[in-house]
């Protein structure tokens, strides 16, 4: 495991958002083979950790788990199942419609590491990823620990910068970055200019 200090996480897109607020992101290859190994990580190995559900203007869905899922593929779709809920995303190739164009704009199409920095829920700050379908629909945002808060939502005094580890194990995993030696110095480091 390589580490640094310095080197600040590489976003491809910086954001502004109506209230001042920036969400960065950091977009990698949505491919079925790296779809399999992030749902392997988040859903298999770090279920009690995540927080789950569509996350747009007027409606946030914060699904926690209380137990581990089931977890299966079929036809290109994933299924994480908790019994008497489950839910449905397209990670790879579909072939269940007749529809040439349905079948090519389900599967997930863009997929994105983010920071959201400024005001509200979290101690105004947020990490995680996001996904989008072909029709650039978000499919789902997937809320990482935060250090502000705790597993089951409760805000803490101090913040707890281990907390980030996973979004800091996924990076490296994902998009080759080195991990950094001290996560409340990373997390701190100023984002890039918005695009406007």
């Amino acid at each position: 495991m390589s580490t640094v200090s310095a080197n600040p996480p590489r976003f491809d897109a910086v954001t502004p958002d109506p209230d001042g607020s920036l969400t960065a992101y950091s977009h990698f290859a949505p491919s079925e083979p790296a779809l399999r190994k992030l749902v392997d990580e988040l859903f298999g190995k770090n279920w009690a950790h995540i927080t789950v559900g569509p996350c747009i203007e007027g409606a946030v869905f914060e699904i926690r788990f209380t137990q581990a899922p089931e977890i299966r593929i079929s036809d290109g779709y994933l299924t994480v199942d908790l019994g008497p809920w489950h839910f449905h995303l397209c990670i790879g190739p579909h072939k269940g419609s007749s529809s040439e164009d349905l079948r090519k704009m389900r599967p997930v199409n863009k997929i994105a590491f983010f920071e959201r920095r400024g005001k509200g829920c979290g101690g105004g700050r947020s990490w995680g990823m996001r996904l989008w379908n072909g029709y650039g629909e978000q499919m789902t945002t997937i809320f990482l620990p935060n250090p502000n808060l705790t597993d089951d939502m409760q805000y803490v005094k101090t913040p707890d910068w281990s907390r980030l580890s996973l979004y800091y194990r996924l990076r490296e995993q994902f998009l080759s970055e080195a991990l950094p030696e001290d996560y409340e110095t990373a997390a701190n480091l100023p984002l890039p200019e918005a695009e406007v």
